[in-house]
């Protein structure tokens, strides 16, 4: 049904997981319909176990209030002490489905986290959820801890219809190649599904480059988090031997720069951004050469150069230490292209049609049909 020109909504958003305000930011600047009838998502109540990122959340999304922001355990809240919500968003630890991790997938610590999102939709009933997770979850425990968690998330509550999707970002208006497992799922007694948004810079040419979002707009002198990290004079002379674009494994390097270490060829150590290109997955890790480095200067950049490629707005304020504000930005999700996809599901809620594509993660045909997939 096409509603527009009625009277339009706002939804009530809680967030676990929440981490420093990616998905809240996109929240608050997502919209579908007119001025005078215009769908809207509005933050509620937020909950994430790290101080400093609760704080960077209250800043940034809430005005420093305290109230609706808790920071705790997952394990340890008490859903009748949030406010009421009728929509749910989280992005569910990843550590066990990265590539980069210990690969226990949903057997780890973290892996059976997701069961909290899974334990919120039967509590409080939202109409609609966002979920979202590596992915490298695709391929966890043998591609069975995928196929559970779409089947408890559809069976939650009253049950979802839900659309699970591998976003590339890069093709969403992203300066990044990061590549994301969203899960969209609306109540099924709404008798809605969510499609697929369609890409908005697919083509190569339409991508934004790292230069792009870094330098067309040079960073103000003003800006907090821009404090360069200071590299040894080993590092500087092994990044000036490397190319753009090349990493410390495929670039020519003097034996006394070479690498010590066996069996570990991870593209991103060392690796110098193409300036022609989206940078690569921005991490919340650092160590070990990961820092992301510059195409032109032997340097790893600030943590507000690596915001602009998760596309944080420059007046967002991340709180806490140079590595605690690191980890913050690598794992957050990049605001702008989550914008686009929350306002699909806005458009969805409304009637409102718009370009879409067919989801494109394979499934067993026979798991398909249970999940109802879109």
């Amino acid at each position: 049904m096409n509603v527009w020109g009625c009277v339009g909504r706002q939804y009530n958003l809680g967030e676990l997981y929440c981490g420093p305000g990616g998905i809240a930011w996109a929240a608050q600047h997502a919209a579908a319909g007119p001025e005078d009838g215009q769908w809207s998502i509005g933050h509620t109540w937020a909950t994430d176990i790290d101080q400093n990122t609760c704080e960077t959340y209250r800043a940034n999304i809430c005005g420093g209030n305290d109230g609706t922001v808790h920071c705790n355990d997952v394990r340890q809240l008490e859903f009748g002490e949030l406010g009421k919500i009728d929509a749910l968003a989280f992005g569910f630890p990843c550590n066990d489905f990265s590539v980069v991790g210990e690969h226990k997938g949903i057997n780890g610590s973290y892996g059976p986290l997701y069961s909290y999102g899974v334990k919120a939709l039967d509590y409080f009933k939202p109409e609609w959820f966002l979920a979202e997770n590596v992915g490298g979850l695709r391929s966890a425990n043998g591609g069975s801890a995928l196929e559970t968690i779409l089947r408890e998330l559809s069976d939650a509550g009253p049950g979802y219809n839900i659309s699970p999707h591998l976003y590339h970002f890069e093709q969403y208006g992203v300066p990044q190649s990061r590549h994301r497992i969203i899960i969209v799922g609306f109540r099924r007694d709404l008798d809605l599904k969510f499609k697929i948004p369609a890409p908005t810079t697919k083509d190569k040419d339409k991508m934004v480059t790292c230069r792009e979002a870094i330098e067309d707009v040079p960073i103000p002198e003003y800006v907090t988090n821009n404090e360069r990290t200071r590299q040894s004079q080993a590092v500087i002379e092994r990044l000036e031997h490397i190319r753009p674009g090349q990493n410390a494994f495929n670039s020519d390097l003097p034996d006394k720069l070479k690498l010590n270490v066996k069996g570990a060829r991870l593209s991103q150590i060392y690796k110098r951004l193409d300036p022609d290109l989206p940078s690569y997955t921005i991490t919340g890790s650092g160590g070990g050469g990961t820092h992301v480095y510059h195409w032109d200067e032997p340097r790893a950049l600030t943590n507000r150069e690596r915001a602009r490629l998760q596309t944080f707005p420059d007046d967002f304020e991340f709180f806490g230490s140079k590595e605690s504000v690191r980890r913050q930005i690598g794992m957050a999700l990049p605001p702008e292209g989550t914008r686009l996809i929350l306002e699909a599901v806005l458009k969805t809620a409304a009637g409102i049609p718009y370009e879409s594509v067919k989801q494109s993660i394979p499934f067993p045909k026979k798991q398909s049909e249970q999940l109802q997939l879109c």
